[in-house]
């Protein structure tokens, strides 16, 4: 990947990242801005996502009906993203329309007027988004558990926020973040399909040339604590999650922390899958997940059960939990490393996932990062370090957050004790 791939960056400190894919017809464009949720404040928290709704409902020259048509016209996509460490503004359009998505995604960027009456109505779409994530357990549980990880810090923050902090945000609150945040330093443009680099860093040239300068202000570091938030609700199913503290992106234990959610619960062969679903029919759904993050990482388990399931549901898990610690078949190995080089190159048929690739790599390490390196990480991995990594991970403080039927999941002191017997 990395032979395609050119880098520019200008005078304003704006990086130009782009991947010449000629085979297809189509590009994507983005404009990556390395904030989020952790770089809200307490009471400004869900201030990003506000913001990304807002980039959409006018500019000085387009009204939000504009930007809506004027790509649609043409076939193609708009959206956006916000998560804890970045927010994301993309299309995806025919090769002969990368001018009209660069223009509408830089002024969006530079030259959203967020009008009050636009504001007010995208403050009620928000409410009800918040209402509709509180409504949705094998969703919210996500929330939770992350706040009893990283309490009172903002990585623990939900990216919705929260419904009282919306009703009170500020229009200014959003401009703010914005001229802090949407700078030329602290954004990556990217852009991946049948293009040509020069074209791409012309358009940014033209398009971002207005965007704030501010200082990089660094953002609180994470520090992972641990905890327990349970939640008794009338539902069918109790909704689980248990984790623990898990490698950063770029640390030595990363790509071993992955071939072991792999192997412990990443598909239907997983041991998970295989000896809670399969075998006893505790749950419908279950499988195991990494969140890294720049300076720490999630390591999480995820259950949904019945109220009279619960109770055996746990000390099966924590078995399996201790047995990966000891003991990973060459062939487990050998399957896991398979599904995770399949899911990467995979990936790469698509222009709008190089495209993040692209962003996200920049932004994290400062380089773009060839997929050889990256499948001779993956293979390198061996059994010891795949159980080191779990003795590592498992016998340290848990997580857990649990909603719904939840009073015959054990107490979370006893699952404390069992980790560490």
């Amino acid at each position: 990947m990395s032979e395609q791939v050119s880098i520019t960056t200008l005078p304003s400190g704006l990086t130009v990242l782009t991947e010449r894919m000629e085979r297809v017809e189509t590009v994507s464009f983005g404009a990556y801005v390395g904030a989020g949720t952790r770089h809200e404040t307490a009471a400004e928290n869900g201030v990003a996502h506000f913001l990304e709704h807002m980039a959409f409902k006018g500019t000085t020259t387009r009204s939000a009906v504009d930007i809506a048509e004027a790509i649609e016209n043409v076939g193609g996509h708009i959206n956006a993203y916000t998560s804890r460490e970045q927010t994301a503004y993309y299309v995806k359009l025919l090769k002969e329309d990368l001018p009209l998505g660069a223009d509408i995604i830089g002024d969006i960027l530079c030259n959203s007027t967020f009008e009050p009456d636009e504001v007010e109505r995208e403050r009620g779409v928000i409410l009800q988004e918040i209402g509709q994530a509180n409504d949705t357990p094998d969703d919210i549980v996500f929330d939770h558990f992350q706040s009893a990880a990283y309490p009172s810090q903002p990585m623990g923050r939900p990216v919705l926020g929260t419904e009282q902090i919306i009703r009170g945000m500020k229009r200014e609150a959003l401009h703010g973040f914005m001229q802090a945040h949407y700078t030329p330093e602290n954004m990556v443009i990217a852009a991946s399909g049948n293009l040509r680099h020069e074209d791409v860093v012309a358009l940014a040239e033209r398009h971002f040339a207005s965007l704030p300068r501010a200082e990089r202000a660094a953002p609180m570091p994470s520090d992972y604590m641990g905890g327990e938030y349970r939640e008794m609700r009338d539902l069918d199913q109790a909704h689980i999650v248990l984790g623990f503290d898990s490698p950063a992106y770029g640390s030595e234990d990363y790509y071993p922390a992955m071939l072991l959610s792999t192997v412990l619960g990443g598909g239907m062969s997983s041991r998970l899958f295989q000896e809670i679903r399969e075998k006893r029919g505790l749950v419908y759904s279950i499988y195991s997940f990494t969140s890294p993050a720049q300076d720490g990482g999630l390591f999480g388990i995820y259950a949904g059960t019945g109220e009279s399931e619960a109770a055996e549901l746990m000390p099966v898990t924590l078995e399996e939990l201790a047995k990966v610690q000891q003991q990973v078949s060459e062939a487990e190995l050998a399957r896991a490393r398979a599904q995770l080089k399949a899911g990467l190159l995979m990936s790469l048929e698509s222009t709008g996932s190089r495209c993040e690739q692209l962003a996200r790599q920049w932004q994290i390490f400062g380089r773009v990062i060839p997929v050889a390196e990256t499948v001779r990480k993956i293979e390198a991995v061996t059994v010891d370090d795949v159980r080191a990594a779990g003795a590592k991970i498992f016998r340290q403080k848990p997580t857990l957050a649990s909603i719904g039927p939840v009073g015959q999941v054990p107490k979370f002191s006893s699952i404390i004790d069992r980790l560490a017997a």
